[in-house]
């Protein structure tokens, strides 16, 4: 069965370890911005070499140029589906993103909200960073309370909106993004096989 997917929810929530399992258990296809333009600007294509351009002067990559790699991607397919991860952040891009599946043949099956506290993620995030000193590596250099803070009402200005944008569409799933990591898992599987 291929389901095209977003996973929703403000940095910590687990959106990462969630994509990587159904990436293993569903043989979907997680499209990762940040790894989607990081894996361009060394591919050598022209779309590449946009990318390349726009990163070595300091810029931000603009909406066009993402939807252009996500294109690439759709085309090239995938037996599970798609997990959008870290697009759409902005009402502009979800629409972008709508138009991109409606002309590819696709659609948006579902959108997870991974919901949480956030009193309990930034403690969360400040304890992995405290373990993962303790245990002799090193924390993210982001997973500090006032960082933490920062992209946190960064994700509530810009990307909550989506929430209600497809909450009106009807595609919006919550589940609970504090649960054990196999909770949160089986939530979502219980949401894709419905």
């Amino acid at each position: 069965m291929t389901v095209n997917i977003i996973l929703l929810g403000p940095p910590g929530a687990g959106k990462g370890t969630q994509a990587a399992r159904l990436v293993e258990e569903r043989n979907m296809v997680q499209l990762s911005t940040g790894d989607m333009l990081r894996a361009a600007r060394t591919s050598g294509t022209e779309m590449g070499q946009r990318v390349a351009e726009v990163m070595d002067r300091g810029e931000l990559v603009t909406d066009e140029i993402v939807i252009g790699l996500i294109r690439e991607k759709l085309e090239e397919g995938s037996e599970g589906g798609f997990i959008f991860d870290g697009f759409p952040r902005t009402l502009a891009q979800a629409d972008a993103l709508g138009d991109l599946l409606k002309e590819t043949g696709q659609k948006l099956d579902v959108v997870i909200e991974m919901r949480v506290n956030d009193d309990v993620l930034v403690e969360r995030i400040v304890g992995r960073a405290r373990d993962a000193v303790a245990a002799g590596g090193t924390a993210r250099a982001d997973d500090n309370e006032e960082s933490l803070k920062i992209r946190l009402m960064e994700y509530y200005k810009k990307t909550s909106p989506l929430i209600g944008y497809y909450h009106a569409k009807g595609n919006l799933r919550p589940v609970n993004g504090l649960g054990e990591i196999d909770e949160v898992a089986a939530e979502i599987g219980v949401v894709l096989d419905a």
